[in-house]
This record gives structure tokens, C-alpha cells and sequence, in this order.
């Protein structure tokens, strides 16, 4: 019987195919080494990256100049020049290329014979011996320059010059003090491991003629960190949690990076991550092999008294004086200045900022950690926690760790809980959640503490942005016989409150949430927080009607409240009636206080204000939305409130785009959206601002991509106005591409979310979308029906992005027609009615319809405009929106002169070639961009081949934007 093959095991990349973070230092390498006579000194840390470096350069073009290489190596007892001559063994293919028409060599070179005899047969015969030592070493010294000056042009490169012999330093130092005239030479080294500090043995200063260049190799930033990981996985996108974590982790040190995402199972998955799940992946990765084996190597080199001072440092996971490090592992004062000094010198510890002792990076800690057996490692434990209660102030987070590792369960609930208390009374709710949920999981935590830290962990969870989601937490206690009766609908809540920020919890999340108020009949605070919730018109898929039992009881809650409670109902019912055009609202702004006096208060005002300003952006009060946002966002940041903060933020991109504030807006909204990844309600509403820049520039997969991610198609799980404005997104996007019948599948699934939900004050950006779709597949009565349920819908609500895009469908139907009159009276009350909010874009998009109409009775009018309107989308940014005006004024015969001429941008691009660029960058082909530009594929043929040779690239695939 046969067997089975096994499928063969994935092979990950684990080195980079391109170099990151080195583009400065590449480029003056590369151009120092055709440079000659020149010296480069490169120098940095192990695994910084220098070998690599110097790899870039020597496997470029180089031109006539040879490349010759040596190593120094570690060893007990180096051979004499060892790595000088090891590179010279490289010359033997150039003596036989010259062999016979180069003049002879000098006769001093024959002394290099005996010690290579792979090239000895190019070399005159050896000389016979002086019999002093000095002079044989001057000779030989004299024999290696005149052998590599008359190599030619050559490039002499020694790695690791920190493991040199003297006599390879002393003979680098001679080559570098009077080189030949045409040999560079480069060497790398470690600073920290050359005896003296000095790579070359003695101060080294360069003559007179001879260019000379240090480059230090620093570690790289966490964007280079991230872009490397990106380079080494062949993953397009590295979540910015994972990177951040991961540079952390490993310091930025290239070759520690790598073999970090080695001893990863799942690179390719973890780096999606967030940050929750992207520290507990990098905390659970063993020590790769080669680390821990250098540091074990590290440590073996120490005196005893220097190991348990590293122990110490490793135990107390920190950077240290001098003082605490000696007090925990035991090692008196006497002793402890040279117990430092070994581990300094060993570079097993280093000296960070203020006099503080510890470890180049945490993989080297945990290295260290891990050599320490149970017993002496909960002895040091032990030792710190007395060293450390003595502190003043205590660091407590510190004492609460140091006790869950000794197995102190009192002494770690008290330091725990404290470190908790105080970390929340300074606003850093991701640290109070951790160190709760860490008590609240260990199963010997006594009963009588589970409710009051059970409490506190809700109440400051749904406050923050916390790493490590306690939303499992949260539930594994609703399952947990030691938490009472009385808190269990309290810690429901607290776990539904949570839901709703998460993809794909919002159903989960209203039932826990009623769960929670049915549990909650003896705390009718705590009953109105979560009717409050109940009572949000955008979440999910309750309809107007559904909504209207729950604000009904919010008002009557509200009506009865004060202090902080009645802020935190305001907050939810002031927006959420302002969301569905309640025109009674804007008259009620009195009752917002300016001030308020403690920090809840303070929390919910801020909170108050970001969703009063995010409900005026989406029904049009585009103006009182930003002056609500500016001091909303204020007064969140200062008190802490990360939520409210992060919500505001995306808010505000929203508004931008909106108003017209596009510079930049791509750029801040993709940060943004990594910073925000998981939280739902933040990242659709980015991606909705994403996809709606992406369609103004022709880039319809980006587009399709970007809308998809609002809740477009899962409007059970969505924010209700989101999802409906991706649903216009998507509609526009498919009728820029001439599939009208797509774009009407769009618009029916946008129209069936909000027709159920029953909120027309959300008709402002689906109604034009749909008009437009639907009569250019020739549905003029769906649009006909449209403007009536619009007409009925908007009603005394107070919605002017809604009266504005009414106007606007109104136009599209009376053109459609062929009531041209019609037509332009409504969109310039459309037109100006956008203007009135601000909102430019829509301004323009409507005032290009008009100027159609025009154009058959008064074309030097519609000209006009149309000529103006490319000013205005240049202007926005709105690529594909100017190319058309210009090439409808070219029908009409009245073509704008552009202001992106060729004429004087030399070797730059011009504004037309960027966007060229740009659309080549993103894969789209010479015809998809002629139809974006609206130009010919020939003219778009030369803008390509402009763009390729100013670039300095060969093909488009190179281009990168």
C-alpha cells in the first residue's frame, strides 16, 4: 500500500529581499566605494545590519572596481592579517587577467608567496629573510599596498575588524594612513567589542587627498520595523500594533527582527494582529536559538558576582540603579562597582538614560530570565519586593508583578488592585484593564474580591482603548459561581457596552444589553446607561419605530437625573435625535453645561459634544458640527477618555471630507485606520472617507475595497448611516464605470436599509446617488418615487445636507425630462445650498449638471462655469471630476488651458504626470487610465513613458508612490 505524502511544510522567508531603512547610508557607501584613494568606517551594534549593507554594495555595479573581501573571526588564537589576506586569495582571477600585460610586480610582493599560494604563481619569487621582526613586518606591510595598487581600481572590504589580530589593525591602519591612489578600503565593527574602543588600534585620521566617511548603522525606527516585516513576509499590510510591539520587543535590530518572526509559528497571520493579540503572540515567542545561545555564551564570561547582578536586572524587568540591582541580587557594596563593570564590559547590560542598568532589548532579558531555575528565580522575586515597598512613591505595577511571579496572592491582590486604582485615576484605562483582568483570571482569587474587581474592570474597560480586550473576561464571569446575583446584570452591561464596538457584535451586543436592564431592577442608573444605548438610532438595525418605546423611557430616565448620569443620557439622546433631523435639538443646546466639575462629568460632556457633532455632520450642520468636535476632542484628550477621542477623530476625517479638506486627509485617515483597526464604529467610517477620496481619482478597487469595509453589506452588524453613505459610495463607483445595473443593485440595498430603518434625515448622500443610478438604467419612476419619499420623508426635519441633495435629485429628474429650465433652477438651489453648509465638492458635482443643462442655450455661460469647476476640483484634489469638465470643454470646443503644462518642470513631474504616476503605481493599465483622465490612450502612452524616464525606472512595477 502505498503512503501518503506528506505536503511539504511552507517555506518562510525569514531575511529581507530588499534593504530597509539604510537608503542614506547605501547611497554614500555606493558612492565613496568608485571613489578612490577612500576609507569607510561602518560601525554598529551585533545584527544591526552592517554586513548587509555592505552586501548592497558589493553586489551592484561597480564598474572596473574589483571587490575583495575579508573576515576577521572570532577565535581563540586569530592567524596574523588573517582577514587582509583571506581577501587577497580573491585576486587571483584579476592577476590572470592581466597576467603578461600589467608591468611586473614589485619584487617586495614576492613576500606575499609563502603566505598565498593561491596567487604565488603571479608574484615574484620570495626574498630571502631580513632576520628582524620589524623590518619583516614593514616589508610584508609594503608588500600588500604595492600588490592591491597595482590590482587597479579595487575595493578592499574587512568585516568584524572587532576580532582583529593587532597585526591585521596595525596593517589596515598602514594601508588607510598612505593608501594607493586607487584602492578604497572599507571596514565594519561592533564599537562596544574593539579593546579600547579604537577599531584600528590607535587614533585614525586620514590624510591629506584620501575621502574618508563614518557611517553609524542605527537601529531602525518601528515604521522601518514594519516595512521590513512587510519586505521579509511578502504581506502587503503589518498591523501597527504588531509592529509597534515587535519593535520593542527586539530594539529595531534587523537580524533580532528576523529571527524573532522565525520562532514565530504564524508570521504571516500574526502580523495582522492587534495589539492585544500581536503582544501575547511576541510575549509567547521562545528565545530564538542563536540569542539565547549568545547570551548564555554572554553569561558564562562573567564572574559570579556580575551573573547574579544580570539575574537581578533580568528579574526586575526594568532598567535599575546601581543601588537596587545590588540590593536584590544580593552583591555588597564593595563589590558591586566591579560586578557592574564585568556585565557592562561583557555587554550583557547597558546604561540607559539617568544612571539606570538593564537590557539592550527584552528577547536579551527573557534569554537571561529563562537561565534562572524556580527556586532562585522566586527568591529574587522575593528580594525585589522588599527592595522595591521601600521605594517612595511604590511603584506598585511593579510590586503587584514581582508578587504574582513570588506567588504572593494577598500581597499580589493588594498591589494589583492599587496599581489599578491608580493607573485609572490618570486616565490610563488599558493598564487598570490588564492588571484587573489578571487578577479576575486566576482561579485562586477568594470570592469576597471577584464583585468589586469585577466592577471596576466594566466600568473602566468600555472607557478606554485597552489592548487586551476583557470582553471574554467579561463573559467567562457571567459563568462564574463566585460572582453574586446582585453584580451580574451590572458586569452584562458592561460587557455589552464593549460588544458595540466590535465587528460583528452589535446583535450580540443590544441583546446583552437587554439582558443586562432586565437584571437591573434594583439599579435604575445603571438600567438608564443601558436604555440610553438601546436608544441610539444609528446601531444595527432596530427600526425609528423599534427606537421609539426606548427614548421614550431615556426622556423619562433623564427627566429625573442629575450630576454625571444625566450627562451620560444627554449624551446618548441629544445625538441620537439629532441623527433622525429632531429639529426641537438645536434649541435644547442650552441645557449642555460649559462646565462641569469632576472627572465622569467631564467624560460624558466631552462625549456629549463628539456625538452632537457627529449627527450634525451627517445631516448637514456641517459648521456647529466642527465647533462641537474642536471642543469635544479638547476635553476627551484631557480627561483621558481614549473612546471618545478615537470616535472624534474619524468623526473629523468625516467632516473633512465633507467641507472640502482634503490635503492630506488620505494620508491621516489610512494612520488612522491602522491605529484603529478593530474598533468597528471608527474603522468603517474611515474606510467610508477612504473610499469616497478614492472614487474622486478614478481608483475604483480602492474604492470597492474601502467601501465594503462600512457595513455596506452586513447592515445588522453596521452603523446604520455608514453603511447607507457606503452603499452610495459603491453606487457612484459603479456608474463611473458604466454599470448602471450594479450601481442600482447599490442604491436598492442602501434605500432597503434606511426605508426599514425609517430615519430620511440619512437620504443626504444615497438620494442623489440613486436618482442618478436609476435613470441611467432607465428606472425614472423608482426616481420619481424617490423624490416623493423624500419629499414626505424630510418633512419638518431639520436636515440641510437632505433639503440640499432633494433639490439635487429634483434636478437630475426634471433634466432627465428634457425640462432643462427645471433642471437648472433646481440645481443652483441646490448648488447653494451646499455652498451654505460648506460643502464644495457636492457644490461643484451639482454646478457641473447645471452648466450641462446650459450648454444647449447658453454655452459661453456653461463654458464659464465648466473652466472654473477644474479650478475648484484641482483644487480638492478631485482627479477624475477636473478631467471631465476638461474634456466636456473640449467637446464643447472650448478647451481650458491647463495650468499643468509641460513648460518648466524639467526633470520633475508635472501635476498631470503625478496623477499618472500614481494610477500606473496602482496597477491600472495605459486604457483604464486614458478612461479615468478622460484622454487618449496615446496621450496617456507619452504621460507613462515622461513618467518612467524622469523616475529613473525601467517599468512601471518599480514605481512606488
Amino acid at each position: 500500500m502505498a503512503r501518503a505524502r506528506r505536503p511539504a511544510r511552507p517555506r518562510i522567508r525569514t531575511s529581507s529581499p530588499v534593504l530597509v531603512g539604510r537608503g542614506d547610508q547605501l547611497a554614500s557607501l555606493h558612492a565613496v566605494a568608485v571613489l578612490h584613494p577612500a576609507v569607510v568606517l561602518i560601525e554598529g551594534e551585533a545584527g544591526v545590519g552592517k554586513s548587509r549593507l555592505l552586501v548592497e554594495v558589493l553586489s551592484s555595479d561597480l564598474g572596473p572596481t574589483t571587490p575583495l573581501v575579508g573576515h576577521c573571526r572570532q577565535l581563540g588564537e586569530p592567524f596574523p592579517y588573517g582577514a587582509v589576506l583571506e581577501a587577497l586569495r580573491g585576486a587571483r582571477s584579476r592577476l590572470a587577467q592581466g597576467h603578461g600585460q600589467r608591468p611586473a610586480l614589485s619584487p617586495v610582493t614576492g613576500v606575499l608567496g609563502p603566505l598565498l599560494p593561491e596567487i604565488a604563481e603571479y608574484l615574484p619569487p620570495p626574498p630571502g629573510p631580513i632576520g628582524d621582526p620589524r623590518a619583516e613586518r614593514h616589508r610584508l606591510f609594503r608588500a600588500v599596498r604595492e600588490l592591491t595598487g597595482a590590482l587597479g581600481p579595487l575595493l578592499l572590504a574587512i568585516e568584524d575588524l572587532q576580532w582583529a589580530d593587532d597585526g591585521t589593525r596595525q596593517l589596515l591602519r598602514f594601508l588607510m594612513s598612505d593608501p594607493p591612489p586607487a584602492l578604497t578600503t572599507v571596514v565594519t565593527y561592533r564599537r562596544e567589542d574593539v579593546p579600547g574602543g579604537l577599531p584600528l588600534g590607535a587614533a585614525y585620521r586620514p590624510p591629506a587627498g584620501v575621502v574618508s566617511v563614518v557611517l553609524e548603522i542605527a537601529p531602525l525606527t518601528v515604521a522601518e520595523v514594519r516595512a521590513l516585516t512587510e519586505a521579509i513576509l511578502g504581506e502587503e499590510t503589518v498591523s501597527a500594533e504588531f509592529a509597534a510591539r515587535l519593535h520593542e520587543r527586539t530594539a529595531g535590530i534587523p537580524f533580532v527582527v528576523e529571527e524573532t518572526l522565525r520562532a514565530l509559528r504564524n508570521p504571516g497571520g500574526a502580523v495582522h494582529a492587534d495589539g492585544a493579540t500581536a503582544r501575547r503572540l511576541l510575549d509567547a515567542v521562545a528565545v530564538p536559538v542563536l540569542l539565547r545561545d549568545a547570551m548564555a555564551e554572554r553569561l558564562a564570561a562573567l564572574p559570579t558576582q556580575a551573573t547574579r547582578l544580570v539575574q537581578a536586572a533580568a528579574v526586575l524587568g526594568v532598567p535599575a540603579d546601581a543601588e537596587l540591582l545590588g540590593e536584590v541580587a544580593g552583591v555588597p557594596e564593595p563589590r558591586l562597582r566591579a560586578a557592574l563593570t564585568h556585565a557592562l564590559a561583557g555587554h550583557v547590560l547597558y546604561e540607559q538614560d539617568g544612571g539606570r542598568y538593564g537590557f539592550r532589548h527584552s528577547l536579551a532579558r527573557q534569554a537571561v530570565y529563562d537561565t534562572i531555575g524556580g527556586p532562585d528565580r522566586v527568591h529574587l522575586h522575593d528580594r525585589a519586593i522588599d527592595a522595591l515597598d521601600r521605594v517612595t512613591p511604590k511603584p506598585l505595577r511593579q510590586l503587584a508583578e514581582h508578587s504574582e511571579q513570588a506567588g504572593r496572592m494577598t500581597a499580589w491582590l493588594t498591589y494589583g488592585e492599587a496599581a489599578a486604582d491608580r493607573a485609572a485615576e490618570v486616565g490610563d484605562a488599558a493598564t487598570t484593564t490588564a492588571l484587573l483582568q489578571r487578577l479576575l483570571n486566576e482561579p485562586a482569587l477568594p470570592a469576597e474580591h471577584v464583585d468589586r474587581l469585577a466592577i471596576k474592570l466594566g466600568k473602566i474597560a468600555h472607557t478606554g482603548l485597552d489592548q487586551r480586550d476583557p470582553t471574554e473576561t467579561l463573559e467567562r464571569l457571567l459563568g462564574d459561581p463566585r460572582l453574586s446575583t446582585s453584580v451580574r446584570g451590572e458586569v452584562r452591561l458592561y460587557r455589552g457596552l464593549l460588544l458595540l464596538r466590535q465587528a460583528g457584535g452589535l446583535v450580540a451586543a443590544r441583546s446583552e444589553i437587554e439582558r443586562a436592564i432586565n437584571d437591573l431592577t434594583e439599579r435604575p442608573d445603571l438600567a438608564a446607561r443601558g436604555t440610553a444605548v438601546l436608544a441610539l438610532s444609528y446601531v444595527g438595525q432596530a427600526s425609528l419605530d423599534d427606537l421609539r418605546p426606548w427614548l421614550a423611557r431615556l426622556a423619562e430616565y433623564r427627566a429625573h437625573a442629575d450630576g454625571e448620569l444625566r450627562l451620560t443620557l444627554l449624551a446618548n439622546e441629544f445625538g441620537s435625535r439629532m441623527h433622525v433631523g429632531d429639529p426641537t435639538v438645536l434649541t435644547s443646546l442650552h441645557e449642555i453645561p460649559d462646565e462641569v466639575e469632576t472627572v465622569g462629568e467631564r467624560h460624558h460632556l466631552a462625549r456629549l459634544r463628539c456625538n452632537l457633532g457627529d449627527a450634525c455632520a451627517v445631516t448637514g450642520h456641517l459648521r456647529l458640527a466642527g465647533d462641537l468636535l474642536r471642543d469635544g476632542l479638547r476635553a476627551a484628550a484631557d480627561c483621558g477618555a481614549t473612546f471618545v477621542v478615537s470616535t472624534a477623530r474619524s468623526t473629523q476625517a468625516r467632516l473633512d471630507w465633507f467641507t472640502g479638506r482634503w490635503d492630506g486627509l488620505a494620508d491621516r485617515a489610512h494612520r488612522m485606520l491602522d491605529e484603529y483597526r478593530d474598533l468597528f464604529p471608527v474603522a468603517s467610517e474611515l474606510c467610508l472617507v477612504l473610499g469616497s477620496l478614492a472614487v474622486t481619482r478614478g481608483e475604483w478597487a480602492a474604492a470597492t475595497s474601502h467601501f465594503t469595509e462600512t457595513g455596506a453589506f452586513a447592515p445588522e452588524e453596521a452603523i446604520s448611516q455608514v453603511a447607507i453613505a457606503g452603499c452610495a459610495g459603491l453606487a457612484w463607483n459603479a456608474l463611473a464605470q458604466d454599470d448602471p445595473a450594479a450601481a442600482c443593485d447599490h442604491v436598492d440595498r442602501g434605500l432597503d436599509i434606511l426605508r426599514h430603518k425609517g430615519v430620511w434625515a440619512w437620504i443626504g448622500e444615497l438620494g442623489p446617488a440613486a436618482a442618478a443610478c436609476y435613470l441611467a438604467a432607465g428606472r425614472e419612476a423608482d426616481a420619481a418615487r424617490l423624490v416623493d419619499e423624500m419629499t414626505a420623508g424630510l418633512a419638518g426635519l431639520d436636515v440641510p445636507i437632505g433639503v440640499a441633495a432633494l433639490a439635487q435629485c429634483r434636478g437630475r429628474l426634471a433634466e432627465h425630462r428634457g425640462d432643462l429650465d427645471e433642471a437648472v433652477s433646481q440645481y443652483r438651489t441646490a448648488a447653494t445650498a451646499y455652498e451654505a453648509l460648506p460643502a464644495p465638492y457636492f457644490a461643484a458635482t451639482v454646478a457641473e449638471r447645471e452648466a450641462q443643462c446650459l450648454l444647449p442655450t447658453d454655452p459661453d455661460k456653461a463654458t464659464e462655469q465648466l473652466s472654473a469647476l477644474v479650478d475648484v476640483f484641482d483644487a480638492l484634489g478631485a482627479t477624475r471630476d477636473a478631467a471631465r469638465c476638461r474634456h466636456q470643454l473640449r467637446g464643447a470646443g472650448s478647451g481650458k488651458p491647463s495650468r499643468r503644462g509641460r513648460r518648466g518642470y524639467g526633470d520633475e513631474l508635472s501635476p498631470r504626470e503625478i496623477e499618472v504616476a500614481r494610477l500606473l503605481a496602482g496597477g491600472h493599465t495605459n486604457r483604464e487610465i486614458a478612461e479615468i483622465l478622460f484622454l487618449s490612450p496615446r496621450t496617456v502612452e507619452q504621460h507613462a513613458a515622461r513618467v518612467l524616464r524622469k523616475l529613473g525606472v525601467s517599468s512601471r512595477n518599480q514605481l512606488q508612490l
